[in-house]
């Protein structure tokens, strides 16, 4: 029971004590506890880093390029190629497509920067990789022998297309027709009473 309290009458004479501290005093030592508290977790951090990087190799192994070229027009065209000392090869080429009319400022033309080219490079399994590309307002397109293509379309799925396309297309040539000839699309429609109901 004394030890009881003993303990609580030391701990009340420490709060008031807290509680005494200029505020100044008291900012300073919370400003302490949290650079302790960064240091602290700026050397866990490094240990791990340290941890993590024993497994890595100590050198990098610069390649060196070998080859650069590149010439580039006026006019937004440029060819370039270049070669590496590992054997990696690349050329590309661009230039500014015209693609006709702004929409919104028929005033202005739009354009698109075209690039096409290829890059090859030898896998890790020895095979000599090859890939050839094309960037466009259509997006980026690639082609290579190693790289996944999706299965033939089997023949009934391609004729349910072409009918589907079919369809399409008609539609679309009616639409035209309509709208170069007014009179005949009205002569054409299915007339109707005043309730929206068909007449026989």
């Amino acid at each position: 029971m004394k030890f009881l309290i003993v303990a609580t009458v030391l701990f009340g004479a420490a709060l008031a004590q807290q509680q005494r501290r200029q505020p100044a005093q008291y900012q300073a030592d919370q400003y302490q506890d949290e650079q302790n508290q960064d240091q602290f977790q700026g050397k866990q951090a490094q240990q791990v880093y340290q941890q993590e990087s024993k497994g890595r190799h100590e050198s990098t192994t610069f390649i060196p390029i070998i080859r650069f070229d590149k010439e580039q027009g006026n006019d937004g065209s440029y060819k370039s190629s270049w070669e590496t000392g590992n054997n990696i090869l690349a050329q590309e080429e661009g230039f500014l497509k015209n693609l006709g009319p702004n929409p919104e400022d028929p005033g202005e033309d739009l354009n698109a920067q075209v690039q096409q080219g290829s890059y090859s490079y030898t896998s890790p399994e020895g095979q000599l990789i090859t890939v050839t590309y094309t960037a466009d307002e259509k997006g980026f397109h690639a082609t290579g022998d190693h790289l996944p293509t999706p299965p033939p379309v089997s023949p009934e799925v391609q004729k349910g297309l072409d009918l589907i396309y079919a369809g399409i297309k008609a539609q679309q040539e009616a639409a035209e027709r309509d709208a170069a000839n007014p009179q005949l699309r009205r002569e054409n429609q299915i007339p109707q009473d005043h309730n929206g109901q068909y007449r026989q």
